[in-house]
C-alpha cells in the first residue's frame, strides 16, 4: 500500500474514445480501399510484396512506424526518465545499422530475386538450412508481436482505464483485417499514417510538458541537476546495462539482426521498383529513426522535470515503469478532452503498425519457405485464398501470445532481449552466407546451433539470476513533494535482495547487458560456423553464383588484384568486372550449373548488362529469381 495520497488523475472520457476509435476506422478503411482497387490484381506476389513495384517513400514512413512501436513510445520516455538520456546514443547505432544494410545485405537479396528471405538461404545452402532459420523466425516474431500487443495494453488500462483485453482483441482484429483484405499494400499506407500520428502525439506531449515545467532551458536545468544528461560513459565493463560501448556496439548488432535480415524489413525493400528506390528508402527511415528515438528522449526529461520531486512510481501511484508515460498524458491533459485520446492512438499506431508488419511477415516466410515446398503446383487463387488465410491465423497467434507476454518484465528490455537472442544467430547465418564463401551447409547448421544456444544460455540465465542492482540500478528518485498519508508506517525502501543459492555464473555471464544477446549469437553462430566449414571441408567458390556472395574484401584488397581473387575463395566477381555497385557490370562465361539460364535471360542487345540493370535508374530493378542466378 502507497505511503502517500496520489493525486486524482482522470480517466478517459467520450472525446478520447473517439478520437482512438478514428485511428482504427482509417486503419481499417485503407485496408477496404486496397482491397477493392487491387481485387482485379489477384496474384500472391501481389498481395504479398504488392507486385514489387512501391516506391521510396511510403516504405521510408513504413518501415519506421513498424519499428518504432508502442515499446518505442511507452518504454523509452521510462528508460530516460529512470536512467538518464544515454539511450540517444542509439542515433549512432541506428546510422551504422542503416549503412550495414543498405550496403551489405539489401543489394545481395534484391538482385537474388527472393520473396523470402530464407530463400537465399536454400540458394546459398540448402532446404534445410532454410527450414531451420524459417522455424526460428517464426518463433521470434510471434513471442515479440506478443510484447507489442499486450504492453500498451496493460499499460493504458491500468492508466486510463481502457479495458485490457478488450484493446488486446481490437488491435488483433483490426491489423487482421486490413493485412487479409489489402496484403502489403495496405499495411505500408497505413504505417505511413501511423507513423504521422506517432510523431503528432509526441510533438503534443513535448510542446505541452514543456509548457507546463516553464520551458525548454528550465526542462534541460532540471535534467542536469537530475543527472539525467550523463549520456557518455566509456566504461568498458560488458555487465553494464547500458554504457556508450553496450549501446553501441551491442545496439547496433540487435538492430542489425531486426533490420539486415528480418523478412519485414528485407520483404518491404524488395517490394521497391529498383534497388535505388530500396536504399533511398532505407536512409530516408534513419531520418524517421532519429526523429522518433529525439522526440522520445525529449519526452522522458520533460516527464522528469514534472516530476523531480514527487516520482509516481516510488511513491506507487503506478504498479510498473511502463505505466509512467500514459500517466504523464492523463496528468498535464486532464483538462483537455480529446488530447489523451490522441496519445493512445500514437501508442496503438505503433502497435497496430508492428503487428501488421509481423502478421504480412509471417504469412509471407510460411507460404514461401513451408506451403510452396509442400505444394508447389498451388494455381494463382488458391496461392492468394492460402496467404489471406495464413494472415488470418497469424492474427490470432500473435494475438493470443500478448496473454504470455505478461511473465516478461519491462517491454524495452523484454523486447529487445528476444530479437537479441534470435536475430543474432540469425544474423550470424546470414553474415556467413553473404560474406565468406568458404561457409558450406554443415557449418551454417552447426553455426545457427551454436549461435542460438549461447544466446538462449545468457538470456534465460539474465532472466533467471538478475543482475546486480549496482550494474543497473536507476538513477535518484525523489518522492520529497508527495502528500503524505495519515499512516503510521515506517518510509522505507527495501532493498532487493540476491538469491541465496545464485550460481556462480550469475554475476557474470549471465549479468550480460541484455544489448549483447545478439553479438554473442551472432560471433557464436559466426565463428563456429567457419571453424565447421574448415574441418568438414570449404565450399568451393565455383559452385556459388556472384550474385549471391557480397565481395566485402574488395574494400581491403584494393591494392592487389592478386589478394582481392585469392580472398574470393573461387567465386567469379570478375565476371561483373568487380565493381558491384555503380559501373555496368560485363558479364562473362562462368562454370555453374545457373550459368545457362543466366545467358538465356538477356537478349544479345544487353549481353554486356548484368541481368535487372536499368540504365534509366542507374540501378537495378526487380526480376525473376532464375534470371539472375
Amino acid at each position: 500500500m502507497s505511503n502517500f495520497v496520489a493525486p486524482e488523475v482522470k480517466k478517459f472520457v467520450a472525446w478520447d474514445y473517439v478520437v482512438f476509435a478514428a485511428l482504427f476506422l482509417v486503419c481499417a478503411s485503407i485496408g477496404v480501399f486496397f482491397a477493392v482497387k487491387e481485387r482485379k490484381k489477384k496474384t500472391s506476389k501481389e498481395f504479398l510484396v504488392g507486385g514489387k513495384q512501391m516506391t521510396c517513400g511510403p516504405i521510408a514512413f513504413s518501415l519506421t512506424s513498424s519499428f518504432m512501436s508502442a515499446v518505442t513510445v511507452l518504454g523509452t520516455p521510462s528508460e530516460v526518465y529512470r536512467y538518464g538520456a544515454s539511450f540517444v546514443l542509439f542515433f549512432l547505432s541506428y546510422a551504422l545499422v542503416i549503412i550495414f544494410t543498405a550496403e551489405l545485405f539489401l543489394p545481395v537479396f534484391y538482385r537474388s530475386g527472393i520473396t523470402s528471405t530464407y530463400e537465399y538461404l536454400e540458394l546459398r545452402f540448402n532446404k534445410i538450412v532454410r527450414l531451420a532459420a524459417t522455424l526460428i523466425y517464426i518463433l521470434q516474431t510471434i513471442l515479440y508481436t506478443g510484447i507489442v500487443v499486450y504492453a500498451p495494453s496493460l499499460a493504458l488500462n491500468q492508466v486510463t482505464g481502457f479495458d485490457l483485453w478488450g484493446s488486446v482483441v481490437a488491435t488483433g482484429i483490426v491489423c487482421t483485417f486490413y493485412c487479409t483484405l489489402g496484403g502489403l499494400k495496405a499495411v505500408v499506407w497505413t504505417d505511413a499514417f501511423q507513423m504521422t500520428v506517432m510523431v503528432a502525439g509526441f510533438m503534443t506531449v513535448l510542446i505541452r510538458g514543456t509548457t507546463l515545467n516553464g520551458g525548454t532551458t528550465k526542462v534541460w536545468e532540471d535534467a542536469y541537476e537530475g543527472s539525467r544528461l550523463n549520456i557518455f560513459d566509456f566504461d568498458a565493463d560488458p555487465l553494464r546495462r547500458h554504457t556508450f560501448w553496450t549501446i553501441v556496439i551491442g545496439g547496433t548488432f540487435t538492430w542489425l539482426g531486426l533490420y539486415g535480415v528480418n523478412q519485414s524489413t528485407i520483404q518491404r525493400c524488395i517490394s521497391c521498383k529498383s534497388e535505388k528506390h530500396a536504399k533511398l528508402a532505407l536512409y530516408l527511415n534513419l531520418l524517421g529513426l532519429w526523429t522518433v528515438l529525439v522526440c522520445a528522449v525529449f519526452c522522458g526529461l520533460v516527464m522528469y522535470s514534472h516530476y523531480k520531486s514527487c516520482d509516481p512510481w516510488t511513491a506507487d501511484f503506478i504498479s510498473a515503469p511502463d505505466q509512467l508515460m500514459p500517466y504523464f498524458v492523463m496528468d498535464i491533459f486532464s483538462s483537455m478532452p480529446g488530447v489523451p485520446g490522441l496519445f493512445v492512438a500514437c501508442a496503438f499506431s505503433g502497435t497496430l503498425s508492428t503487428v501488421a508488419a509481423s502478421i504480412n511477415a509471417l504469412a509471407t516466410v510460411t507460404f514461401e519457405d513451408l506451403v510452396k515446398k509442400g505444394f508447389p503446383n498451388l494455381s494463382e487463387k488458391m496461392s492468394t485464398w492460402i496467404s489471406k488465410g495464413l494472415c488470418i491465423l497469424y492474427g490470432v497467434l500473435c494475438t493470443s501470445m500478448a496473454a504470455a507476454a505478461s511473465l516478461l518484465g519491462g517491454v524495452v528490455q523484454a523486447s529487445l532481449s528476444i530479437h537479441g537472442m534470435c536475430g543474432g544467430p540469425m544474423l550470424g547465418l546470414f553474415t556467413l552466407g553473404i560474406v565468406f564463401p568458404c561457409a558450406n551447409w554443415k557449418g551454417a547448421i552447426g553455426g545457427l546451433l551454436a549461435g542460438i544456444t549461447l544466446a538462449f544460455w545468457a538470456g534465460t540465465g539474465s532472466f533467471i539470476y538478475p543482475a546486480p542492482p549496482a550494474k543497473s540500478i536507476p538513477l535518484q528518485l525523489s518522492t520529497l513533494n508527495c502528500t503524505l498519508a495519515n499512516s503510521t508506517e515506517a518510509l522505507t525502501t527495501a532493498a532487493p535482495t540476491a538469491a541465496p543459492d545464485r550460481p556462480s555464473l550469475a554475476d557474470t555471464w549471465y549479468s550480460l547487458s541484455y544489448l549483447y544477446f545478439s553479438a554473442i549469437g551472432c560471433l557464436g553462430c559466426a565463428i563456429t560456423g567457419l571453424l565447421i566449414s574448415f574441418v568438414t571441408g570449404p565450399s568451393k567458390g565455383e559452385d556459388i553464383p556472384p550474385v549471391l556472395i557480397k565481395p566485402v574484401c574488395n574494400l581491403f584488397c584494393f591494392w592487389s588484384e592478386r589478394l582481392k581473387a585469392f580472398l574470393w575463395c573461387g567465386v567469379h566477381h570478375d565476371s561483373q568486372q568487380v565493381d558491384f555497385e555503380k559501373n555496368l557490370p560485363k558479364v562473362i562465361a562462368n562454370k555453374t550449373g545457373a550459368d545457362d539460364t543466366f545467358k538465356k535471360s538477356i537478349n544479345k542487345e544487353n549481353k554486356r548488362q548484368f541481368p535487372g540493370y536499368n540504365p534509366e535508374e542507374n540501378s537495378y530493378t526487380n526480376m525473376s529469381r532464375e534470371s539472375r542466378l
